[in-house]
């Protein structure tokens, strides 16, 4: 080899170290399931205590000492008492894509020896379906599954929905933050899909990975050995071990471990080099095949060539040391659409020399299902809150996802216009326990058809945005509500009003009395402060809805005015008053009045002494 392919190999070998060691994500949690105590296991993975669960109860298995690590001894189990429906919910994500890992073990920690039926969602699409009876191997020391999945809503919702009255269980739950751009997103539609792990397999060795092993993945994923997925027809194995490092390792976006490709399977002679690995039919699967030319004895292109068969399809011809040479990876994918068969098939056929292998994986494309519109979903958790919904009911995770899931108790859904999301169409939790009161969020609930909400202890006030245009039917009968009746009731299209047995006071809207009138059916009986419609008192002239009316404030307006006026009318008198006791003479007015009204007192007096002077002569006046 010469000089300059030597500094090539080293600065590749390099930056392939490099990057291995620039992992850009850091949020991950490994939660112990059913545990009090946060521990750390012999990999030096941090198991925290559990958290993030809706309810549930800890359990223990039967057997501990079979198991190895303390994180599987565990479990939390979901009794029926806490509803079909209880989730995890990891809290303050960055929007991104993650990687999930489970373990799930019965191991008859409850003594029954039934293994439980139920099903686990993940942001609202059913992954995994556990039935009863399970295998005796995983139902006694338990089984690993994963998945990759996004999310952009700040949290991560895994669910479990049992069926019958099982409870389901879980041992441990792993939730890692990966590179958005891993697994060709594109081809497997982005946000719209979940990558379910059917088989990740390495080739030449045997299990490892985190959990079995202290060799690295970043993304958490554990290889299981090739060997039992391969076909009967395959004969003459010979497993290839690498006498030196391999480049192009640990990259990113998919940041494949180095010991991956370490190891690798051929043929000893001439033949096909066949797996076969389980699936479901009616599903796309992403088949991802690994490779590295780490035989020695092959040196140059065109020494080992074989073809890529897929159920019977030949997808592409692989030559390894023409395309990245020899100690390097190399990886190609496939999806295979709708299988119609089980189980899928892969087959390296050769064409020179024999093919070989390091690894590969299979996930089936799940297609995300649809959710509740987010504000709509958000006005239920809030309702959730207020209401006091109790534990049993199941109030958890998406109201309405998964479709195939019952919604939430007493809630029904239906899709919207568009039939991109679900939206509710009815609530009916009459006669359950509830004592909070109405969340004024319900007005984001804007497809609302129907409301019972009756012969429960619900307090406060009726929210003002409640009584959208599609709200039909509103029974709040029996309750404890007071305050008045907003005006949002009066421009809805009910047909069904009843508010009867509560504590609500004032003047009852005109329009909301007419659906009585109209051929609908309104009682309002029991509210002792109601007023202003037949069948109730009237109203105080100048009171409504426990206030002042408009005339009222009117009226009240007038006559703080004239007292106003009033009082400056005192306040000016006063004024005048306090400056004429200070003043010492008369006006020039009221003297001259005073002047002439003394003249002719006196004249009058004059004339009067006259008359009796004449009188007395007996002198008689005549008068002209």
């Amino acid at each position: 080899m010469s000089l300059a392919n030597s500094l090539l190999l080293l600065l590749s070998l390099i930056l392939s170290l490099s990057f291995s060691f620039s992992f850009p994500f850091d949020t991950a949690y490994h939660i112990d399931c059913g545990s009090s105590t946060t521990t750390t296991d012999k990999f030096n993975t941090t198991w925290l205590s559990d958290r993030y669960y809706t309810a549930g109860s800890n359990g223990l298995v039967s057997e501990p000492l079979e198991f190895q690590s303390f994180h599987e001894k565990t479990l939390r189990y979901f009794p029926i008492s806490s509803g079909k429906k209880n989730c995890y919910i990891f809290p303050e994500l960055p929007p991104g894509r993650y990687y999930l890992r489970t373990f799930t073990v019965y191991d008859n920690y409850d003594g029954k020896s039934h293994s439980p039926s139920f099903e686990l969602s993940v942001e609202g699409t059913l992954v995994f379906s556990w039935r009863s009876p399970w295998e005796e191997d995983i139902s006694r020391f338990g089984a690993y599954s994963d998945l990759m999945f996004f999310t952009s809503d700040g949290d991560a919702d895994v669910c479990f929905y049992s069926i019958a009255t099982d409870p389901p269980v879980i041992g441990s739950l792993e939730l890692i933050q990966i590179d958005p751009a891993s697994y060709d997103p594109v081809l497997t539609g982005n946000d719209s899909s979940i990558l379910v792990n059917y088989g990740r397999l390495t080739c030449g060795s045997s299990q490892w990975g985190p959990g079995f092993s202290n060799d690295t993945d970043v993304f958490n994923r554990a290889w299981q050995s090739d060997a039992k997925f391969r076909s009967s027809n395959t004969v003459g194995i010979k497993s290839v071990t690498a006498v030196r490092n391999v480049i192009n390792t640990g990259t990113s976006p998919n940041y494949f471990p180095a010991k991956l490709y370490e190891s690798a399977v051929t043929l000893t002679g001439k033949g096909n080099l066949e797996y076969e690995l389980p699936v479901d039919a009616k599903q796309d699967y992403l088949v991802w095949l690994h490779f590295a030319e780490i035989d020695v004895s092959v040196n140059a292109k065109g020494k080992r060539v074989f073809d890529v068969i897929i159920n019977d399809e030949n997808v592409t011809r692989i030559d390894i040391f023409k395309e990245v040479g020899g100690f390097a990876a190399y990886s190609y994918h496939y999806v295979a659409k709708n299988l119609s068969n089980t189980p899928l098939t892969v087959m390296l056929v050769a064409v020179v020399g024999s093919p070989l292998i390091c690894g590969l994986e299979n996930y089936a494309i799940v297609p995300a299902d649809i959710m509740t519109v987010p504000e709509q979903a958000a006005a239920m958790q809030a309702l959730k809150e207020t209401l006091r919904v109790p534990e049993r009911m199941g109030w958890n995770g998406d109201p309405c996802a998964p479709t195939t899931w019952d919604a939430w108790e007493g809630v029904t859904c239906h899709l919207n216009k568009d039939e991109s999301a679900l939206v509710i169409f009815q609530i009916d939790l009459g006669s359950q326990g509830l004592k909070g009161y109405i969340s004024d969020k319900i007005d984001h609930l804007t497809n609302l058809v129907s409301l019972n909400l009756s012969s429960n202890s619900l307090g406060g006030t009726l929210p003002a945005g409640l009584g959208q245009n599609s709200l039909k039917k509103l029974d709040l009968s029996d309750n404890q509500i007071s305050g008045s009746i907003p005006d949002s009731l009066t421009s809805s299209n009910l047909q069904l009003v009843l508010l009867n047995g509560n504590k609500l006071e004032g003047q009852v809207p005109e329009e909301l009395y007419s659906v009585g009138v109209h051929g609908g059916a309104i009682d309002l009986s029991g509210n002792k402060g109601l007023c202003g419609v037949p069948s109730l008192p009237d109203c105080p002239l100048f009171w409504k809805n426990g206030g002042l009316s408009n005339g009222g404030k009117i009226a009240v307006g007038i006559s703080c005015g004239v007292v106003f006026l009033f009082v400056l009318v005192i306040v000016y008198i006063c004024i005048r008053r306090r400056r004429n006791d200070y003043d010492f003479g008369l006006p020039q007015e009221l003297m001259s009045l005073a002047a002439k009204r003394n003249k002719y007192q006196r004249q009058k007096s004059l004339m009067a002494l006259e008359m009796e002077s004449q009188h007395a002569k007996g002198f008689i006046p005549s008068y002209t």
